[in-house]
């Protein structure tokens, strides 16, 4: 039996997610978590095969909670389940030590298939990803800049292309304003743009958000 917590700060999404895999047979959830503190207290107080994360819970959570939680339990494989597209998250999730990446639209038998691959030690990503994953390694191949940000720089990117105020994303990474104007400062000089339509133009440009996404579009 493949054991799996999963966490997620929406029930309706955790109760529907239960549901998919209680008609398995071989995958059982054993475990639930609403947010990145409640999946670290799960994972030290009970063992797991597979842990399905959304990126976007309240408190620690994203690439930072990957990170974490396979610092603490490198055994257990991740299997991200997103709203991002995998163009924003999916090569980060898996450099950070996810075993794989879907987003919420995927089939119910992608779900599936993808907890039974990585239970067995495989790894469950689109063949668009995997390239890009090669991209990255290839050193004849020049990256974009917006992949020389850092994990957190490029969550203050995305939030900021999205229209979120400086005071906002503070209070959703609870970080200080002044932090994160200064994420702001290095994102604009490593991306080599001089405000926050530049910002956004990119972002739309290499499809890193939707442009519905953007306030006034």
């Amino acid at each position: 039996m493949i054991r799996v917590l999963l966490a997620d700060d929406h029930t309706i999404v955790r109760t529907g997610l239960r549901e998919i895999l209680a008609d398995t047979g071989d995958i059982a959830v054993t475990g639930e978590a609403t947010n990145g503190h409640e999946v670290l207290v799960s994972i030290r107080g009970q063992e797991y095969d597979v842990a399905v994360l959304d990126l976007s819970m309240p408190g620690r959570s994203g690439i930072e909670l990957i990170k974490q939680v396979k610092a603490e339990q490198p055994k257990l494989r991740i299997l991200v389940l997103s709203m991002h597209s995998e163009q924003q998250y999916a090569v980060r999730a898996l450099k950070a030590g996810a075993s794989g990446y879907l987003t919420k639209d995927s089939a119910a038998d992608q779900l599936v298939a993808a907890i039974r691959r990585i239970a067995r030690g495989g790894a469950y990503i689109s063949p668009e990803t995997a390239e890009r994953l090669a991209l990255d390694l290839s050193p004849a191949v020049e990256a974009p800049p917006h992949t020389l940000l850092s994990d957190r720089e490029y969550q203050v990117f995305e939030m900021i292309a999205t229209g979120k105020s400086l005071t906002g994303i503070a209070d959703r990474l609870k970080l200080s304003v002044k932090t994160v104007s200064t994420h702001k400062t290095r994102i604009m000089q490593k991306m080599g743009v001089h405000n926050q339509t530049d910002l956004i133009r990119y972002a739309i440009r290499h499809k890193l958000i939707d442009e519905s996404d953007v306030p006034g579009q």
